[in-house]
C-alpha cells in the first residue's frame, strides 16, 4: 500500500481550491496550474514505474481494508490513462495562455479545469464502482462549468442539452449501481466480479449489463446515444475542445472496458455481441458524417466517435489481441484528438473560419502548423509507424480471430474514411493558392504552437517505439483477459 495512487487526485484538487481565491490574479492562477499539472504528471509517471515493477497497487482509504472501505487501485491501465490524462491537461493549460481571454481566465477557469482532472484520474483509479459514479460527477459538474464560461448564445444552448443528457444518465447510473447491489451485496468492484461468479442469476445480471452499457454508452457516445455529442463540443474554445474530446468520452469507455471484462463475463454470446454490433454501426454513422461536412471542428468531432466505435468493438470482440489494441488505441486516441482540436484552434484564429473551403495555401505562411496537421492526421488514420496503427491492427486481428469478417473489415475501412474526412482539410486549407490566406506577424502562434508539438512527438514516439511501449500495455492488458490478477492484488488473495 503506497500513497502515490492519491497524488493525481489531491494535487489538482489542492490546486483547485487554492486558485479560487485567486480569481483576479491570472498570472499567478497560470503559474499554479502549470505547476499543478506538471506535478501530477511526474507523479503519474512514477506510479506507472511503480506498478511496472511492482505490480498492480491499492491503497485503502481510512485503513478500512477491501472490500468494506473505499479501495484506490492503480493498474497498469488506471496508471497509463492517469499519465495520458496528464500530459493532455499541462499541454492544455499550456495553450490556454494566448487562447483563452482573460475575461474567461478571471470566471474561475483554471480551477475547474483541475476540478475536472480530479474527477477523471478519480474514476480511473478507483476500485469501487459508487465511488466512481461520485468522480463523474465531479467530472461532469467541471465540464459544464465549462462549457458556459463565456456565455456565448451557441454555449449556453448546446449546455442545456447536454445537461439533461448527463443528469439522465447519472440517474440511471444510480440505478444500475443499487440493482447491483441488491444482487451482490457489495461495491468493491473486485468483490463485485467474485459475488457475480457465485450468484446464480444470468438473466437479471445480463439486464444489469445493458443497463451499464446504456449509462456509460451515453458518457461514451456510441449509438444510438451519441446524438449529443456533435452540438455539445462543438460550441467551447478550442482548449475546453481538446480537454472534452480527449478525456470526457474516454472515461465513458474505460468504464465499459473495466465493468465488461471484470463484471460481465457470464453472457458473453448475447452481452458482447450487442456492443460489437452497437459499435460498428457507431463506426459507419461516424464516418458517414465526417466526410459530410466542411467544417473541421465538426469533422474532428465525428472522427471521435469512430474512434470510440473502434475502441468498443475490440472490447466486444474479448480476446486478447483485441483488448491489448483497445488499450493502445485508448491511449492514441486521447493525445491525437487534442492535438487535432488545438491545432484546429489555431487555424480558426488564423484564419477565422473553421471551414476549410474559405482558405488555402496556408502552409506557405505557417509551416510548422501545416507539418504537425499532416502528422497528425496520418497518425489519427493509422498510418504505419505513428500510433493508431499497433492498436487499430490488432483490434482487426482479433475480429478476424473471432471469425467477424465483417466487423473486421468495417473497422479497417474506417482509416480511409478518417483519412480522406481530415486530408481535404490539408489539401485544400494548407495546399493550394498561398493568396487564400495571409500571414499574420501580430499573432504570436509559437506560444500556442509548443503545447501542439509535444503532444505530436508524443504521438510519434508512441507508434515509432511501440515495441518498448508494448511492455507496458502488456501488463494492462494482463488484468483485463485474466480478472483474477485484479481481484487478487486488491482483496489481498495470496
Amino acid at each position: 500500500m503506497i500513497n502515490l495512487l492519491i497524488l493525481p487526485i489531491i494535487i489538482p484538487f489542492v490546486a483547485a481550491v487554492l486558485l479560487i481565491f485567486l480569481k483576479k490574479n491570472v498570472v499567478l492562477q497560470r503559474w499554479i496550474s502549470t505547476i499543478a499539472a506538471a506535478g501530477v504528471l511526474a507523479a503519474s509517471i512514477t506510479l506507472v514505474h511503480t506498478v511496472y515493477n511492482e505490480g498492480i497497487q491499492t491503497l485503502d482509504l481510512g485503513s478500512w481494508k477491501a472490500p468494506f472501505g473505499i479501495t484506490l487501485v492503480s493498474d497498469m491501465l488506471s496508471a497509463l490513462l492517469v499519465t495520458a490524462t496528464s500530459l493532455i491537461t499541462l499541454c492544455c493549460i499550456l495553450f490556454s495562455f494566448r487562447s483563452i481571454r482573460k475575461e474567461r481566465e478571471r470566471n474561475f477557469y483554471y480551477p475547474v479545469v483541475q476540478f475536472l482532472v480530479v474527477g477523471v484520474n478519480g474514476a480511473f483509479t478507483t476500485g469501487d464502482i459508487f465511488n466512481m459514479f461520485v468522480f463523474f460527477e465531479v467530472m461532469l459538474m467541471s465540464s459544464y462549468v465549462l462549457l458556459v464560461i463565456g456565455g456565448t448564445k451557441i454555449q449556453l444552448r448546446e449546455s442545456i442539452k447536454y445537461i439533461l443528457v448527463n443528469i439522465t444518465s447519472s440517474a440511471l447510473f444510480v440505478i444500475a449501481v443499487a440493482y447491483l447491489y441488491s444482487i451482490v451485496g457489495t461495491l468493491n468492484m473486485a468483490h463485485i466480479s467474485q459475488r457475480i461468479a457465485e450468484v446464480d442469476q444470468p438473466a437479471i445480471l445480463t439486464v444489469l449489463a445493458v443497463l451499464f452499457l446504456i449509462v456509460f454508452g451515453l458518457k461514451g457516445a456510441i449509438f444510438p446515444l451519441f446524438f449529443w455529442l456533435p452540438g455539445s463540443y462543438y460550441a467551447p474554445p478550442a482548449p475546453i475542445m481538446a480537454l472534452f474530446g480527449a478525456l470526457l468520452t474516454k472515461v465513458g469507455v474505460y468504464s465499459i472496458l473495466r465493468t465488461y471484462t471484470l463484471f460481465f463475463y457470464h453472457d458473453i454470446g448475447f452481452t458482447h455481441e450487442l456492443l460489437s454490433i452497437l459499435s460498428l454501426v457507431t463506426i459507419i454513422l461516424g464516418s458517414i458524417a465526417a466526410i459530410a461536412y466542411k467544417d473541421m471542428k465538426k469533422i474532428v468531432i465525428y472522427n471521435i466517435i469512430i474512434a470510440i466505435g473502434v475502441i468498443t468493438y475490440g472490447i466486444g470482440a474479448m480476446n486478447a489481441d483485441a483488448l491489448t489494441g483497445s488499450v493502445f488505441y485508448l491511449i492514441h486516441d486521447m493525445i491525437i484528438k487534442a492535438v487535432l482540436f488545438l491545432l484546429v484552434g489555431v487555424i480558426i484564429l488564423i484564419t477565422g473560419s473553421s471551414n476549410y473551403t474559405k482558405f488555402s495555401g496556408l502552409i506557405k505562411h505557417y509551416p510548422l502548423l501545416g507539418w504537425s496537421f499532416f502528422i497528425s492526421v496520418l497518425a489519427l488514420a493509422g498510418i504505419p509507424p505513428l500510433s493508431g496503427f499497433v492498436g487499430k491492427i490488432l483490434i482487426v486481428n482479433g475480429g478476424f480471430s473471432n471469425g467477424d469478417l465483417v466487423g473486421a473489415l468495417i473497422v479497417l475501412m474506417s482509416s480511409l474514411f478518417v483519412l480522406y474526412s481530415l486530408m481535404r482539410v490539408f489539401i485544400n486549407g494548407f495546399w493550394g493558392d498561398p493568396a487564400g490566406s495571409v500571414k499574420k506577424p501580430e499573432l504570436k502562434i509559437g506560444s500556442m504552437l509548443f503545447p501542439i508539438i509535444i503532444l505530436v512527438i508524443s504521438a510519434i514516439s508512441y507508434g515509432v517505439f511501440s515495441e518498448w511501449m508494448n511492455m507496458y500495455i502488456a501488463q494492462a492488458a494482463e488484468a483485463l483477459i485474466d480478472p483474477t490478477v485484479y481481484i487478487d492484488a486488491v482483496l489481498g488473495n495470496p
